[in-house]
């Protein structure tokens, strides 16, 4: 687990003091995605829900709407024990858990890898493609840097991505979901050592 920051005595907020502040992977089914966004943020809980802007027909009329850009996909920043509060009222927020040597557990996304994810997906750029896990060959990448542009200092894979033309450079959060970039000229590019 790499949570760099650790809870102050904030009683009234349920912190427990020491305790490491992570990034947690969560599911809301039901497509109440903002709904609990709006709550964790009424109750100064941070969190992100990586959001684009789709073109849906509303009642006969194109609209181009800003919608969560991965169904039920929540990330929360906070506790595990505020959390679990939270969590007490609204049952149908979830853990993403992965098996690990047969045992379910959360999955808790590394700061520096939720960084890189929040930077590129809040970009707004109509070019991002997200992705699952299971849809990238990470054997197949090679580790970059961008140097220049919306993108700066953004690090990644450079890789195929399944149905583009061009090779992209992928910011993955491990076993949950990836994002690829639109496509960066080569010589904005620094590979680094793997």
């Amino acid at each position: 687990m790499e949570c760099k920051e650790r809870a102050e005595n904030i009683e009234n907020e349920g912190l427990i003091i020491g305790e490491p502040v992570c990034w947690y992977a969560m599911s809301v089914p039901y497509n109440r995605v903002l709904k609990v966004k709006d709550m964790l943020d009424s109750e100064r809980i941070e969190c992100f829900v990586p959001m684009r802007y789709e073109v849906r027909t509303v009642r006969g009329h194109k609209t181009r709407l800003y919608v969560p850009a991965v169904s039920n996909l929540l990330f929360v920043h906070t506790t595990d024990s505020r959390l679990k509060m939270f969590k007490q009222t609204t049952t149908f927020l979830q853990y993403l858990v992965r098996r690990v040597d047969g045992v379910s557990r959360k999955i808790v996304v590394p700061d520096a890898q939720m960084e890189q994810f929040i930077r590129v997906s809040r970009t707004g750029d109509d070019g991002l493609v997200y992705l699952k896990p299971e849809e990238i060959n990470l054997g197949k990448g090679t580790r970059v840097r961008i140097l220049g542009g919306a993108f700066d200092g953004v690090e990644g894979l450079f890789l195929k991505v399944k149905g583009r033309r061009s090779r992209r450079v992928v910011v993955l959060v491990d076993h949950v979901s990836a994002v690829a970039v639109s496509e960066v000229s080569p010589d904005l590019i620094e590979v680094l050592d793997s």
